[in-house]
């Protein structure tokens, strides 16, 4: 947003040259008028600017320059300066809608208060509009999908065919970049919206439990299940059922979720009754078949991926990352109930250069940091070494990764649950990464 700017109106030169250098000695861009009917003219509906005029001048006066501002925009702050005899003529404007009025002569500070708080004021006013502008102009999904990027506009138009047409999906993309929020759209835009929508993190169950959560188990099936219990996929009846880090499960395991998939039905443990079922299927995995690191079965892969849905890292679509700071910062508003400091061009730079190892979740705790007044800016991390971008990236993540393992006392749990991690995760970044840990963690 642009600098926000005073229209100072007052038929006294002396005075209105010493008001002006006063509040620009204090940071403010000023622009004085000796007329009010001058100042009128250069009132704008979405103009980020305050007035801060004289009550009594010759002319048209400060409670008239009050009403026709109203008729232009009705929260449009106007401060009103009065002498001594001008009081009850102030509470009248301010009754009327004025901002606030001073009395002449005011001090520096009270001037500066006043001023500070009508542009506060004002900016939220432009925020808030700007915000339902683009709501308007935009349907639900580019609310939660923000970004123009033009991978993200494809997977956009993916989403909404799969979506309707209600198929099995594959979300491909790094940790962080939003594979959740795209397996709740798929959801939400879908037929099965009203119906549950169970999430699956494979690598957060351990691999000796995930065969009973996924598909349940009767009483007696082993040792411990004095109960039976109805699995995650058969709680997700009629609905969507996310997996997320799919690669993470057991190879074994992965051969019985492709023939449910395939079958639609499923056998608890200890039990030969077949349960169908009636769900739609999405997969997320960080890597395909083939690739490092990629541990999903191929059979598998190609059931699920009727329609594939690939998330780009957020270093791969910058253009997109001005806007979702500002979108994550306007979460955080709401979280927080703090104001949003000012987007300097400096910080967008510095948003713009930085590798962003941890995608959209490390954009979020930026952002959050930033609106509760704690950024400090990245130089606080280290320079990253010169290199190729994967070179940096990898430096940046072992830093983020060695600082949170420190803050946690080495505390795995603790540390990739910070993360956002899996434990499985967790430990591949340190191996791949050469992070040294001590012995006696866990």
């Amino acid at each position: 947003m642009i600098s926000p700017k005073v229209l100072l109106v007052d038929d006294d030169a002396d005075l209105s040259r010493a008001l002006s250098q006063t509040l620009m000695l204090e940071g403010f861009s000023v622009k004085c008028y000796a007329r009010a009917e001058a100042a009128l003219e250069s009132v704008r509906r979405d103009d980020y600017s305050v007035i801060l005029t004289d009550y009594l001048m010759p002319g048209m006066d400060g409670f008239e320059l009050l009403e026709r501002v109203q008729a232009i925009d009705s929260v449009y702050p106007v401060i009103m300066m009065t002498g001594h005899g001008d009081v009850p003529m102030a509470v009248k404007a301010m009754q009327a809608g004025a901002h606030d009025f001073v009395q002449k002569p005011c001090s520096t500070s009270q001037l500066v208060r006043v001023v500070a708080q009508a542009i506060q004021r004002r900016r939220l006013t432009l925020e808030n509009r700007a915000l339902r502008a683009e709501l308007s102009d935009s349907d639900d999904l580019d609310a939660r999908l923000v970004g123009t990027h033009p991978s993200m506009v494809q997977l956009k138009e993916r989403l909404r065919v799969s979506a309707e047409a209600g198929v099995d999906s594959l979300i491909i993309g790094d940790t962080g970049t939003g594979k959740e929020v795209v397996a709740r759209a798929l959801h939400d835009f879908g037929p099965r919206k009203s119906a549950p929508f169970v999430a699956i993190n494979c690598a957060a169950i351990p691999s000796e439990m995930i065969e009973s959560e996924l598909f349940g188990h009767v009483a007696g099936a082993f040792t411990g299940a004095s109960a039976e219990r109805i699995g995650r996929l058969q709680h997700a009846q009629g609905g969507t059922v996310f997996l997320d880090e799919l690669e993470s499960m057991p190879m074994d395991l992965q051969a019985k979720l492709l023939r449910v998939i395939e079958n639609r039905t499923l056998e608890p443990l200890g039990s030969n009754r077949q349960v169908p079922l009636d769900l739609t299927f999405v997969g997320a995995i960080s890597t395909r078949p083939g690739e490092e690191g990629g541990q999903i079965r191929e059979d598998l892969y190609y059931r699920l991926n009727v329609v594939e849905l690939e998330l780009l890292p957020l270093a791969q679509r910058h253009t997109d990352i001005p806007a979702l700071f500002y979108h994550l910062a306007r979460e955080a508003r709401g979280k927080f109930r703090k104001e949003i400091p000012e987007l300097s061009p400096a910080l967008e730079a510095e948003l713009l250069a930085h590798p962003w190892p941890g995608n959209i979740r490390e954009l979020r705790n930026v952002a959050e940091r930033f609106v509760l007044g704690l950024w400090n800016g990245f130089a606080a991390m280290g320079d990253a070494p010169a290199g190729t971008l994967s070179e940096q990236m990898a430096h940046y993540e072992r830093r983020i990764i060695e600082r949170a393992l420190d803050q946690h006392s080495g505390q795995m749990k603790a540390t990739y649950e910070a993360l956002g991690l899996s434990r499985k995760g967790l430990y591949d970044k340190i191996q791949r990464l050469g992070i040294r840990v001590s012995s006696d963690a866990h």
